[in-house]
């Protein structure tokens, strides 16, 4: 990729709803990130965001918009479905993507998508807030420094008492639609830490996942009818990698206990807990549990290794691989099997038993949605 240097990075919003204000205010706040543009065909919603952001440029139809010569990359915040056409359209005009989580709503889509980005001089992106966070890079340069020993299991964890789109008060009903979103809580908040705990583990190859969902508790019956709810309230899964590795997840937009422990990595030597931070290791008889001052960690990140801001968000990060200053993390290989997991999950609960990862990548089919 040749890098863009001497002047800000152009961007072009895809879709001007909820999500795309959080992304457009992380802009703001990158002195090398200019928004010049953005599409939406819900003119309100187009209306709003331009006014707020001061965006210049305004469009019904994206296409035109990904005609324009002065925008290097594009920022998609569409519903899971559409990801992928918004995606190869933007890759065909010759514009670097961001594209917000997760990565596609099915497996097939993501590798399609993956594909279409790979030898071409331009960069996919996918948003994984979780991987800038201080606890993740903490936790990072603990398992590099040898301080957990042979790592071998890994939790992914994701809680809400009362957290469902639209039924619980929030957003709208597509966030609650197969048709639209192709999955729940795993696909709305799993992405998150799954890819979490990828990235730690090195992306390891999957081999084995088994799963289950549930939609349980209690709703307002209008909203229930209003959305068409067909999606999961909380999933669960077991996954094998290749070399040994385990990970457990448990992923609830809703139910009945007041909180879940937070993610967490365990090794031969050591442990990590992400939220709240911790880690755990013996001396002798001595089993010891720690914390860290992990706000002046990312002060000496920032003022002494020079290259904390670089990593401090998943906007600050982008904008920082497109000038050339770092190698962009591997988002959309850890996006595409953060994808593998959570179908396969959904696969499993279909099937009532343990599916390999190759029955996934088989039976997994386009859920694109045409724009």
């Amino acid at each position: 990729m040749t890098p863009i240097t001497g002047r800000p990075v152009r961007i072009g919003f895809i879709g001007c709803g909820q999500i795309s204000r959080k992304h457009l205010q992380a802009y703001k706040d990158i002195p090398n990130a200019e928004v010049i543009a953005g599409a939406d065909i819900n003119p309100e919603a187009r209306d709003r965001v331009a006014a707020e952001f001061g965006i210049p440029h305004l469009y019904s139809d994206f296409r035109q918009m990904l005609q324009r010569d002065d925008i290097d990359a594009v920022d998609i915040c569409l519903h899971n479905n559409f990801h992928l056409p918004a995606t190869l359209a933007a890759l065909e005009a010759g514009k670097h993507v961001y594209c917000e989580k997760p990565i596609t709503g099915s497996h097939a889509d993501a590798v399609t998508m993956v594909d279409a980005a790979t030898g071409t001089d331009l960069l996919l992106h996918i948003q994984l807030a979780t991987l800038y966070q201080n606890e993740t890079r903490a936790a990072k340069e603990l398992i590099e420094g040898g301080h957990l020993g042979n790592v071998y299991h890994a939790r992914s964890t994701g809680y809400r008492r009362r957290g469902r789109p639209y039924v619980d008060g929030y957003g709208t009903p597509t966030f609650v639609q197969k048709r639209n979103a192709a999955g729940g809580a795993i696909y709305d908040m799993g992405v998150y830490h799954i890819s979490q705990l990828l990235y730690l583990l090195d992306n390891p190859k999957v081999t084995r996942i088994s799963g289950k969902t549930y939609q349980e508790i209690a709703m307002d019956e209008p909203r229930r009818a209003d959305s068409v709810y067909d999606v999961e309230e909380l999933g669960i899964g077991l996954v094998h990698f290749a070399n040994n590795v385990t990970l457990d997840i448990i992923e609830a937009w809703a139910i009945n206990i007041d909180s879940f422990e937070g993610s967490s990595i365990v090794g031969s030597k050591g442990g990590v807990r992400l939220d709240p931070f911790s880690f755990s290791c013996t001396f002798g008889d001595l089993d010891i549990t720690g914390t860290a001052n992990l706000d002046q960690t990312r002060y000496l990140w920032d003022k002494v290794r020079g290259d904390g801001v670089l990593y401090g968000s998943s906007q600050d990060h982008w904008i920082g691989a497109l000038q050339g200053l770092i190698p962009l993390l591997p988002t959309a290989q850890l996006a595409l099997n953060t994808m593998l997991i959570s179908e396969g999950i959904y696969l499993s609960d279909r099937l009532g038993r343990e599916v390999s990862a190759d029955e996934v990548v088989k039976s997994s089919v386009s859920t694109a949605i045409g724009i």
